[in-house]
């Protein structure tokens, strides 16, 4: 017989062998489950520890227990802890802050009336100059003509604040060579951008603070307005003078001309309005909302209208009532609906 053959009827003969072997397993196994699955349909159910079976149990859990989601499980949330005001009518100013000078007033450049050196200087600065006296000489000579000098003439009373000219200067008619103002009245001056241009008027009041004067805060109002925008800045001038908190002028002997100040100035006053805290408004996607809190303790959402604003608080159009209760603190992270504990 060939080797060819041998090989062939070896293969075959494992392959019956092996068939032969998995059916004697399966048949085998058989029974046994069979035997099995009898005995487990046969075997009664224990009682649990409430006397009744398991199915009992089970159909008595489904009625509410703990696992049922009721009452008695809070849902699976927790309360948040929030701090929460009651919405009060109150007033709110809204202001711009921007910077100014003290300026005296009636502030008045002095010219010569020709041109030349300067001769002679009578006045200097912190001197009281009355209007029509003689404060300098000018000399108009020239190279081989030869002048007598000319008197420059105050046309103002005040005290002469800048004498940027000395003797042997050469001056012109367009030369400034004193600067006299009224130091009893002194004015603050500021440059108001354009876009709070509609809101300024006389009569507006204004906080005030002088670097040179720290920890004080003064009072002004405005007294006189520019017709017209500087063209160059886009901004309106202003002035305004000091004034106690009754309204009537008033002076300070440690005010200086020249001092830098920082003006709070009030462009609309509303009264009896409800108001709230910024910090309990919250931006969403161009929306402003507060959450507040109703007598069960649960958290409602609103979307609110807000009106006029300072650096501390909203006047509120419409979205809550006066006597809500608004969330101030906690509320980045709730949802509506959700419980909430108020702490003081």
């Amino acid at each position: 017989m060939k080797q060819s053959s041998i090989v062939t009827i070896a293969i075959v003969f494992l392959i019956a062998l092996f068939a032969t072997l998995v059916a004697y397993t399966f048949i085998s196994r058989k029974p046994e489950a069979a035997s099995s699955a009898v005995s487990a349909t046969a075997q009664p159910a224990a009682p649990n520890a409430q006397g009744g079976q398991n199915a009992q149990g089970g159909q008595q859990r489904q009625g509410g227990g703990p696992s049922s989601g009721g009452p008695s499980s809070g849902g699976g949330r927790n309360a948040a802890v929030v701090r929460v005001i009651s919405v009060e009518p109150g007033t709110i100013e809204n202001s711009v802050v921007i910077n100014g000078d003290v300026l005296a007033r009636n502030q008045v450049s002095i010219f010569p009336t020709v041109g030349g050196m300067l001769a002679e200087t009578r006045i200097g600065v912190g001197d009281r100059v009355s209007r029509g006296s003689v404060v300098a000489m000018v000399d108009p000579s020239r190279p081989g003509e030869v002048y007598s000098h000319n008197p420059v003439v105050s046309t103002v009373s005040g005290t002469v604040l800048q004498a940027p000219f000395s003797t042997g200067d050469t001056v012109s008619t367009q030369s400034a060579l004193f600067v006299v103002g009224d130091l009893s009245s002194l004015r603050l001056e500021t440059f108001v951008p354009e876009r709070f241009v509609s809101s300024i008027r006389q009569g507006l009041r204004a906080q005030v603070t002088l670097e040179a004067i720290p920890g004080e805060t003064f009072f002004a109002e405005v007294d006189e307005v520019s017709p017209v925008l500087e063209p160059a800045s886009r901004t309106l001038r202003i002035r305004l003078r000091f004034i106690d908190r009754q309204g009537r002028a008033v002076t300070d002997g440690r005010i200086k001309a020249g001092m830098f100040a920082t003006l709070s100035l009030v462009t609309r006053t509303r009264t009896n309005v409800p108001v709230i805290p910024r910090s309990s408004a919250i931006n969403t996607y161009g929306r402003w909302i507060v959450f507040t809190v109703d007598e069960r303790g649960i958290a409602r959402r609103h979307e609110v209208e807000l009106g006029i604003e300072n650096e501390e608080q909203f006047e509120v159009l419409s979205g809550i009532s006066l006597g809500d209760r608004v969330v101030t603190q906690g509320q980045n992270f709730l949802s509506d609906g959700d419980p909430v504990r108020i702490v003081e």
